[in-house]
């Protein structure tokens, strides 16, 4: 259970920033050299792959290196793992989620039937 939770620790560590999770996207598109993961955020080199090395600490990325070139691979079983977890609290925020939508649809019924009681006290005057 430590190792689970160390685990989860590192993949929402590095899902905790918006530049590691929009490198994630990227990389579910195919395999990115880190010059190409590095680009649409104007960042140099060695800012891109601190980020990758987050990446790779949580188990969400791998790196091979080819001579210069290294490229990057999403590895989304981490990512499973995550959303295993947050399934498991789902069914909490499912019934928080109806009592705000029953809540907001008696509030409207109760406003419509307000604005209905105007309008047929305008109509008889």
């Amino acid at each position: 259970m430590v190792e689970y939770s160390t685990h989860l620790d590192a993949v929402f560590h590095a899902l905790a920033d918006p530049t590691r999770r929009a490198m994630l996207g990227h990389l579910a598109e195919r395999e990115l050299t880190i010059g190409e993961l590095a680009t649409p955020f104007h960042m140099s080199f060695a800012g891109a792959s601190k980020h990758v090395r987050v990446l790779e600490n949580a188990g969400l990325v791998t790196r091979t290196i080819r001579g210069r070139t290294h490229l990057c691979r999403l590895e989304a079983a981490r990512l499973a793992e995550a959303n295993a977890w947050l399934r498991r609290y789902e069914r909490f925020w499912s019934a928080k989620l109806d009592s705000l939508e029953a809540l907001l649809r008696a509030e409207d019924e109760a406003k419509a039937k307000q604005v209905k009681k105007q309008v047929q006290k305008q109509v008889k005057e």
